[in-house]
């Protein structure tokens, strides 16, 4: 053999032996490591999440102190049952239909499930004139409209058309909490 012959033949080898060895030093101890851009959308979609699940978390509140606002008002006014009792039972579905379900306080009926003669010592306080309480119960239904359509632009399409609706039923109940009486 030439010189040139083996220098080639001992390149090639050692060329094959480099190839084999880095195949037998492959890195199969583990899973494969997610590459930077893998992370960087693990990270935002964790990010959206997150953020997704503060928005649920306060449209469920605005609405939850809305229908404590109307079990206050009903406890204190028993009188107005007929008329609030049917709002108060709408606003117990959208709390329900956002993502929470509200404590067992009506019968199918509508009716309050056990007689509550005064209002919870942590509930809203409520105004003893009975066209007072129903104007505060409009403010309060029109805050948490207010909070539901401020929410539109951050919430995702499907969660948005919720929100927009229960915003429009807070606005219905407003109205028929006060301007509906006169009509």
């Amino acid at each position: 053999m030439t010189t040139t012959g083996r220098r080639a033949l001992l390149v090639a080898g050692a060329s094959a032996a480099t190839a084999a060895l880095t195949g037998c030093t492959s890195d199969d101890a583990g899973p494969p490591r997610p590459s930077a851009a893998e992370r960087a959308a693990a990270r935002e979609a964790e990010r959206v999440a997150r953020a997704e699940a503060a928005l649920r978390r306060r449209a469920v509140t605005a609405s939850r102190t809305l229908l404590e606002r109307y079990d206050a008002t009903l406890a204190a006014h028993p009188a107005l049952h007929a008329r609030v009792a049917p709002l108060r039972a709408s606003v117990a579905a959208h709390v329900r239909a956002l993502g929470e379900d509200p404590r067992p306080t009506a019968t199918p009926d509508g009716a309050p499930a056990a007689p509550v003669t005064t209002p919870p010592p942590t509930g809203p306080a409520v105004p003893a004139d009975p066209k007072a309480a129903l104007r505060e119960l409009a403010g309060a239904a029109r805050t948490a409209s207010a909070a539901h359509t401020a929410e539109l632009l951050a919430a995702p399409p499907e969660y948005a058309r919720l929100l927009a609706s229960v915003a429009a039923s807070g606005a219905a109940h407003a109205y028929l909490l006060t301007e509906g009486a006169r009509a």
